[in-house]
């Protein structure tokens, strides 16, 4: 698990990390510049192309101006360096730096007013205006020369964040900062490049590894986790010997109605491929023809045998896709809150809840709910900015002693000790329906198996994302039938690597 740290904390590990070197900060600074030009150069690798590099008078400006210098020795021949000199103070790492680079020759313009700059000729931009000790928005001759620079209509590469963007904490509601097509930032990922709002100020993002004390990283207190593949493979064993179907627990789900089925079915498959030791499906009894032709290896439960000593037989119950929000649907759930048993919740067992408010308050610890933005704004309130919601989810988490499955990009999975942890598989490939349905199957098939609710999320959750990474390298969209079909085989190259 990698420790997500704020800006003040990145700072405090530069500080650790110069004292235990023994090397000084323009020296580090030096470090991160080759570390943003390797990841650079793969992108730009055309030498003529006309680099416009915009720096600020501050160490991001000075890591912009030490890039220069690199790209030059690189042998890119068409370099522009221009300094937004907006205020008199000078960090001395952008002052050793712009000695640096005035030795090689290359012209440096002085940009007092933003209306000197009016129209440039140039290929790629790279934002190093300010970094990330901004708190405020833009405003002035910056949020005037941000605009511009915009305007331009060409790919920004930003130096560890575009200028305008905060790092962490809560982001402004309009954003007006650089408008970035990569951001290379450095050891770490921000913070709020997991949320949606990041879309506005960056496409995409790299990390680029400067060589800062990893054990100082790791021993802060941050307020997310990232997961890692390493974190998956520990949770993922090998299959033993004499190990049969029910040492890989039996799974029910509830799931569909007369017209929607194909939820049920895809529900069904997740659960199977995810490896379930038996999957069983509650379906109306119009379904068990078309269940039994497209997943014999499913079993049926008609709804009128989900009594007490039925539901003893399961490991594990997940309930609500195209379940529908009958007055049935309604006492299936209450017969099953009342039992306290944990289950795993989504699509309608979720909009249920929202309808009947009481019923959150029969939710059994250890039990999953996975909405997605609209079903978590029905379940706990209207919210203005995901920040907001991740704030929600933490305090219900704890409330509710619960697991919650913010569904996103980057899913947030929230634990009872308000602990966030974020996804980093999935793509925009994965962007049709029933992938929810799917990844409802995977988490009641790991819950089946014995994994705590916390587990279940994180395997299911970085599983399901990355079938659907390796998968959209070949295809340009990805269906949820091909994501569920393609765990098995990610399962196993996990597992095996």
């Amino acid at each position: 698990m990698q420790t997500l740290l704020s800006s003040e904390q990145m700072r405090q590990a530069d500080d650790f990390t110069i004292a235990k070197q023994q090397i000084s900060s323009v020296d580090l600074m030096e470090r991160a510049a080759e570390a943003f030009v390797r990841a650079f150069l793969p992108h730009v690798q055309n030498r003529s192309k006309t680099i416009s590099i915009f720096c600020g008078k501050g160490n991001n400006g000075g890591d912009g101006l030490a890039i220069a210098r690199l790209l030059f020795q690189q042998g890119y021949t068409s370099i522009k360096v221009f300094i937004a000199d907006f205020s008199t103070k000078e960090s001395d790492d952008f002052k050793v730096n712009r000695q640096r680079l005035q030795e090689t020759g290359l012209a440096i313009t002085q940009l007092r007013e933003p209306e000197q700059f009016s129209s440039l000729q140039t290929d790629v931009i790279i934002d190093a205006l300010l970094g990330t000790g901004l708190n405020q928005p833009l405003s002035g001759k910056y949020l005037a020369l941000v605009q511009k620079i915009n305007a331009l209509n060409k790919k920004i590469y930003a130096v560890d964040v575009p200028t305008g963007f905060f790092a962490d904490g809560a982001m402004p509601h309009n954003y007006e900062g650089v408008q970035a097509h990569l951001t290379i930032c450095f050891q770490r990922p921000k913070p709020n490049f997991f949320f949606p709002e990041s879309e506005k100020a960056t496409e995409r993002f790299e990390v680029a590894d400067i060589g800062l004390d990893e054990d100082f990283l790791e021993q802060q207190a941050g307020e997310f986790q990232l997961i890692g593949v390493e974190d998956i493979k520990a949770l993922l064993k090998p299959r033993k010997s004499f190990s049969h179907k029910g040492t890989y627990g039996h799974a029910l789900l509830i799931a569909g109605d007369t017209n929607t089925m194909g939820a049920a079915l895809l529900n069904a498959k997740g659960c199977l491929y995810a490896g379930a030791g038996l999957t069983t499906l509650s379906i109306p009894s119009a379904g068990l023809s078309t269940l039994n032709t497209a997943l014999p290896e499913v079993m049926y439960l008609d709804r009128a045998e989900l009594n007490e000593k039925q539901l003893a037989k399961y490991q594990a119950i997940g309930m609500g896709s195209g379940l529908g929000v009958t007055a049935t649907s309604k006492i299936l759930l209450e017969q099953l809150l009342d039992r306290q048993l944990p289950l795993v919740l989504d699509a309608d067992a979720l909009n249920l809840i929202s309808n009947y408010p009481a019923l959150r308050h029969k939710l059994a610890p250890g039990s999953i709910l996975t909405p997605h933005v609209k079903e978590f704004d029905r379940l706990f309130g209207e919210h203005l900015s995901w920040h907001d919601r991740l704030l929600t989810a933490r305090i219900q988490a704890e409330k509710l002693q619960c697991v919650i499955l913010l569904k996103n990009r980057y899913t947030f999975i929230i634990d009872s000790e308000k602990n966030v942890y974020i996804n980093p598989t999935g793509n925009p490939a994965m962007a049709q329906g029933g992938m929810g349905d799917v990844l409802t199957g995977m988490l009641t098939a790991f819950m089946a198996q014995g994994k705590s609710a916390l587990q279940s999320a994180m395997l299911a959750c970085y599983l399901h994302g990355k079938s659907g990474d390796d998968l959209a390298v070949d295809h340009f969209n990805v269906t949820a039938s091909q994501v569920a079909e393609n765990i098995p085989l990610v399962t196993r190259h996990m597992i095996c690597s």
